[in-house]
């Protein structure tokens, strides 16, 4: 019976997961830089500094591995300066808190998840910063049936993802921390400077928890919400701070957006290929309308939303995705409108007409120009008036 069990237990396909975390999707690539990384690792690191930064920004293709079956070119993951990375890199392992600032859509996010993966193998100690959030979320709580049973005992207390990145000597990520009200972010203070959290309530062997080597903290926190919460000035002097900003390359762009979305479908099982056309259209007019400028120098009325990159990664998903399910006589580029509109219209009932603007200017002014595609896109400007 054993035998029978272990068989169909082995014939079991693994589960499949919405969104896997860094430390699935590039499992391959990790376990071969551990292998083969032999430069000195601050304590707690599971690679080295250098190898960090080439996890995060790749190897440009080299291989790395001292065997043919194992050798893999590590993929770039973060489209920007290696310098901003190689800043990052050297304020974590000098035990400092790095902040990651910038506009929403940015990668901040995905930026602090592939280091706290690289470093320390894990990106799921993490806080979500909102107005709800509570100092227990970044200190400690209790198991309240056991302290009332037995009191305050160190098996009672419920350690949050800060505690926890703070015994395992690991790295915790705090997103969104100008969201929390002034008196909850300054819980982080004493963590920082003191690199230890107090447990009054326990007796005086228990009552500190110390960090372990390689223990730090990443936050992010976007520019537009600065004014939700200001961080106050002891908190920012404990971090260092680095802007993110949105990619400068519009080639650049185009290659990430096809690439993620490409890789968004086929973790949805699709391997519907991704139309050149519709990327570079899309990235244009979100670079535009991201910029208040087009290349050619016209000026363009923003809209009140950000255009980020990450939202025209989710258009270009949807579009490719309708295509799969609606495949007969579907364009592409005749999707694009009705899902400009969808992204543009989320703060201020005036930005359809700024989008209504844009298309009787940049987009009109191409199409006159000659060019095909942007011809095609300005004979749909219907599209947006039939949404009214």
């Amino acid at each position: 019976m054993a035998k029978k069990k272990a068989s169909a237990s082995a014939s079991t396909p693994a589960k499949k997961i919405q969104a896997p975390p860094a430390e699935i999707r590039y499992a391959a690539e990790l376990a071969v830089m551990r292998e083969v990384d032999t430069n000195p690792r601050p304590d707690g690191w599971l690679l080295s500094p250098a190898s960090v930064v080439d996890f995060i920004c790749g190897t440009d293709g080299e291989k790395v591995g001292t065997k043919k079956s194992t050798a893999l070119a590590i993929s770039e993951k973060f489209v920007g300066p290696r310098d901003i990375i190689q800043r990052c890199v050297v304020t974590l392992a000098g035990e400092r808190g790095l902040m990651l600032v910038g506009e929403p859509g940015t990668a901040k996010s995905m930026l602090g998840e592939l280091l706290a993966v690289a470093i320390s193998g894990s990106g799921a100690l993490a806080v979500q910063g909102t107005a709800g959030t509570t100092e227990d979320q970044i200190r400690y709580g209790w198991n309240y049936a056991m302290l009332l049973d037995r009191g305050p005992q160190p098996e009672a207390l419920v350690p949050s993802p800060v505690m926890q990145a703070m015994r395992q000597g690991k790295i915790v990520r705090f997103e969104e921390v100008t969201r929390c009200l002034p008196e909850v972010q300054d819980a982080l203070i004493s963590i920082l400077s003191e690199r230890r959290m107090m447990v009054p309530e326990l007796g005086d062997e228990d009552s500190s928890v110390f960090a372990a080597p390689g223990f730090s903290l990443i936050a992010t926190a976007n520019l537009r919400d600065r004014g939700v919460s200001e961080m106050s000035a002891a908190l920012k002097r404990r971090f260092n701070f680095e802007t993110i900003a949105p990619i400068s390359d519009a080639n650049r762009e185009c290659q990430l957006v096809s690439t993620r979305a490409a890789a968004l479908l086929h973790e949805s099982g699709s391997d519907k290929p991704i139309d050149a056309s519709l990327v570079e259209l899309l990235v244009t007019v979100f670079r535009d309308l991201r910029s208040g400028r087009t290349d050619e120098g016209w000026q363009v009325n923003r809209p009140s939303t950000v255009m980020s990159t990450a939202e025209a990664v989710a258009v270009a998903t949807a579009i490719m995705r309708e295509s799969a399910f609606f495949p007969s006589g579907f364009d592409p580029v005749s999707r694009m409108p009705g899902h400009l509109l969808g992204v543009v219209m989320k703060d201020d009932e005036k930005d359809r007409e700024r989008l209504l603007g844009y298309w009787d200017g940049p987009v009109r002014r191409r199409a006159k120009n000659g060019e095909p595609l942007w011809d095609k896109l300005s004979a749909m400007r219907g599209v947006l008036d039939d949404t009214l």
